[in-house]
């Protein structure tokens, strides 16, 4: 097996996922991951679908993650008297089965941190490719040299930056933005069945705020121009909200009054990785919302394991010969990843109009809605190369 030694950034869902395909087949895997430790709890991600069922399966957590489901959460749309206005199905926002980020991250933490190193409260800062491999810079740890690198840190991927080009060349704000604050209303939930809740939405032009889930106890969706803020300023994030959604009715006004002792808080744009012509370069790829990422659109989590699976087992038919490999990953990819480019979450939830809000709450109740479901779960199928048994280490 040639160009054996690999380095993955990000430990959140594709690079774990990606560790356990490579791992398997043979590599020496090394993870890189910003936050001190894994991350507990977060926002729910969901799995629909054969090919997502599928690859699961093949990594041995199909059971676990069923194991470790949330409910299931409607969405109910009210007006300031708190009377209904629409109804949208937990069936579709939760897929087929759903889970929280933090779990399924530690299920393949632990199937993969016995064999493979992670090095966690650290970042990539350099990449220097040459003909025998890259030479990476780390914040804290000495450099290192890799055969191969592999960018699964996101939508904001500072490997892609790297390697790539800067953001703005590669991700497009999408007119809104997004925050989640409060632990998940799963977190701590009670043994047994999956239980089915009720979160409620209300609407302004533009602006929407959710109480109650499904990926948090608080969701604001709002219509904005891209902002410029601190990333690392929680105090002047919370600031954008409460001032945006300030002198609105119905819950919202109980929500800002809780939102400064959330623990939990997270802001950022609604965007999407541009069409990229390849998910490679060099000796490097990207894997995950790093190389296709769209924002709360729903095909995310599953696109990175499908993506994981396929980066991996290629490098593994292809002996580590990565530019073949490589060469097949974004056939494959850039097919299979186009599913994803309609989605514009925060368009269908803050509507910008008052019209657009009545229309959305008609859409969800009409025949329009059922076919958008059936099409949106039959689009994430995929026919899987089954990677032989040969590859295997």
């Amino acid at each position: 097996m040639r160009n054996q030694t690999v380095l993955i950034s990000g430990a959140s869902i594709a690079g774990p996922a990606l560790a356990y395909w490579l791992d398997h087949y043979g590599f020496r895997v090394t993870v890189v991951e910003r936050a001190p430790e894994l991350r507990r709890g977060g926002q729910a991600v969901d799995f629909t679908g054969a090919t997502h069922h599928e690859v699961l399966r093949r990594m041995g957590i199909l059971e676990q993650v069923y194991a470790h489901r949330t409910g299931t959460t409607d969405i109910e749309f009210v007006d300031d008297d708190n009377r209904r206005l629409a109804l949208m199905s937990g069936d579709f926002t939760g897929g087929d089965v759903e889970i929280l980020r933090g779990d399924l991250a530690r299920i393949m933490y632990e199937k993969t941190g016995g064999d493979c190193e992670y090095r966690f409260g650290d970042t990539i800062t350099a990449l220097t490719e040459d003909a025998d491999g890259v030479l990476v810079e780390f914040e804290h740890a000495a450099p290192r040299r890799f055969d191969l690198v592999f960018g699964a840190d996101g939508i904001h991927s500072r490997t892609r930056r790297l390697a790539f080009g800067p953001e703005r060349e590669f991700v497009r704000h999408l007119g809104h933005y997004y925050c989640v604050a409060g632990a998940s209303p799963w977190l701590d939930r009670p043994e047994g069945e999956p239980q089915r809740v009720l979160a409620q939405s209300y609407n302004a032009p533009g602006r929407a705020a959710i109480s109650g889930g499904p990926k948090a106890q608080q969701t604001y969706i709002f219509a904005a121009p891209e902002l410029d803020y601190d990333r690392d300023d929680l105090d002047a994030q919370r600031r954008i909200v409460a001032r945006t959604f300030a002198g609105m009715g119905g819950p919202v006004p109980g929500m800002l009054a809780e939102l400064d002792g959330f623990d939990d808080f997270y802001l950022d744009s609604i965007a999407k990785v541009r069409r990229m012509g390849s998910y490679t370069r060099g000796r490097i790829a990207l894997v995950g919302d790093a190389g296709y990422g769209n924002t709360l659109g729903g095909f995310g989590t599953g696109l990175a394991i499908v993506g994981a699976y396929i980066l991996a087992g290629e490098l593994a038919v292809a002996g580590g010969e990565y530019t073949t490999a490589f060469a097949r990953y974004d056939e494959i990819m850039l097919g299979y990843t186009k599913l994803a480019d309609s989605s514009n979450a925060g368009r269908f939830f803050a509507p910008k109009t008052a019209l657009g809000i009545r229309f959305r709450n008609w859409f969800l109740g009409s025949k329009g809605m059922d076919l958008m479901v059936r099409m949106a779960a039959k689009s994430k199928n995929i026919e899987l190369v089954d990677y032989p048994a040969l590859a295997l280490k």
